[in-house]
């Protein structure tokens, strides 16, 4: 029953789309890009991957720390009346001034792993955005299919009757009325099948937009300026998976470089300064030269390791490239399929119609039995439900098109959205802001925003 009155809901709602203001396609779009938990949680990712950018350059700077301590120590062999105390005080600082170039390969890589995960950030939003248009097109059409098959259900409840009533004169026998009860029966079997396909495509419309639907008008394909060849090259160069993957490549080309750079030597200024209990100081500056003489083969399996993740990232760009241009292909030829499917259903459609009201004119004149009827009609059924069907599949092979393309984005479609900046958080961060520094009150202020 509460599955019954949400399908019925849903579908008064919708017949109605001609009498109110109707949701489009940009309307639930620009929800499910609102009020995704998946986007928050990769541009979490993303901040995170900024960070590292930060702790790479602060290597680069002077590094000062401080240190207290306070001693309580008794011997026998110390002189009699000496305090058994003592406490010291130091500031000492660090910096590097070389390393053969490793920190600052590090934080290159770490910049082109920013770049990446902001090319996955991307491939996120298509991938909200394609759900969420695919939980449109199923909550119309599971919809449609509803009201179909209701309507299949007074169609035949009037041919039973009609059955029953030439039963009584004698024009038909008892299987003619046995065979439209037994339709009858499945036309309601069909019926309960389509109202649970439509609670469940409910439930993810509202798994994918964050909210119940609405009053959904209907919509067209969307529009493509590309044909399947142009498309792909296109996608070649500019979908996200393909960017994300050149610059995972560029990242391990620079971790090699920091892993070689770890075999020369570095250069480190080093000072303190102390002052004990008694008031004694000291102050020291010195430079540190060192580099590894042995290392038990440790750097050298660095780079190795270095080596083989490179090659695995050009690999990966390799597969990334194929896996795009089948996307591409894929989507056109389901787009071409919905289409000649949508025509041929048009025609389907119409020839069905022509069918069966002259089948049912022929039947009360006594030409065709109830059997002839029920099938026309079940004809007719099917071929609105196909077009139902090729429509549905027109659109959402139109929007894999775009998101074959790398083109499924709230910025490409218009949305009314506060797009995310992927930019706005890296500068903030990009020059390691101390805390205590006005950039750094900013930061603070903006994760405080965040979190709330």
């Amino acid at each position: 029953m509460i599955l019954r009155r949400l399908v019925s809901s849903v579908v008064v709602v919708l017949a109605l789309a001609g009498a109110g203001q109707a949701e489009s396609m940009a309307d639930v779009l620009a929800d499910s890009y609102e009020n995704s938990g998946l986007l928050d949680q990769n541009r979490a990712l993303l901040r995170a991957a900024d960070e590292d950018v930060a702790q790479s350059l602060a290597a680069l700077r002077p590094i000062v720390q401080w240190s207290a301590n306070y001693t309580w120590s008794e011997s026998d062999l110390a002189p009699p009346g000496s305090d058994p105390t003592s406490g010291n005080f130091e500031i000492s600082a660090s910096l590097l001034l070389y390393d053969g170039g490793a920190s600052m390969h590090r934080t290159e890589a770490a910049k082109a792993l920013v770049l990446q995960t902001r090319q996955d950030l991307v491939g996120i939003e298509q991938d909200v955005l394609l759900r969420a248009a695919t939980a449109y097109m199923n909550v119309r059409r599971n919809s449609e299919f509803v009201a179909l098959r209701n309507s299949n259900v007074r169609l035949i409840q009037e041919e039973l009757r009609a059955a029953r009533d030439r039963f009584e004169v004698g024009e038909v026998t008892r299987t003619d009325v046995s065979l439209a009860e037994a339709r009858l029966a499945a036309a309601r079997s069909s019926l309960a099948a389509a109202e649970g396909s439509l609670a469940q495509s409910i439930e993810e419309f509202r798994a994918a937009v964050g909210r119940r639907p609405g009053n959904l008008a209907v919509v067209s394909a969307a529009p493509l300026d590309r044909g399947p060849e142009a498309a792909r090259a296109f996608a070649l160069r500019n979908h996200p998976s393909i960017r994300a993957a050149q610059q995972a490549v560029t990242s391990a080309e620079l971790s090699i470089r920091a892993a070689e750079a770890a075999l020369g030597p570095s250069v480190n200024l080093r000072g303190s300064a102390s002052v004990d209990d008694e008031g004694n100081r000291a102050e020291s500056l010195g430079v540190t030269v060192g580099g590894p003489i042995y290392s038990g083969g440790q750097l050298e399996s660095a780079i190795r390791q270095a080596v083989a993740r490179r090659d695995a990232a050009r690999a990966g760009l390799h597969l990334a490239g194929q896996s795009v241009a089948q996307s591409v292909g894929n989507a056109f030829a389901q787009l071409r399929v919905a289409r000649a499917s949508s025509e041929a259903s048009q025609l389907q459609i119409r020839a069905a119609r022509t069918a069966f009201r002259g089948v049912r004119e022929e039947a009360t004149l006594g030409a065709r039995t109830t059997l002839d009827v029920l099938n026309a009609e079940q004809e007719l059924l099917d071929a609105r439900a196909n077009g139902i069907s090729a429509q549905a599949d027109e659109v959402i092979a139109s929007y894999q098109v775009l998101a074959a393309m790398g083109l499924l984005t709230a910025e490409h479609l218009g949305l009314a959205v506060q797009t995310y900046d992927p930019a706005a958080y890296y500068n903030l961060v990009k020059d390691a802001p101390a805390s205590l520094s006005q950039q750094g009150r900013a930061l603070d202020r903006v994760l405080q925003s965040i979190g709330e």
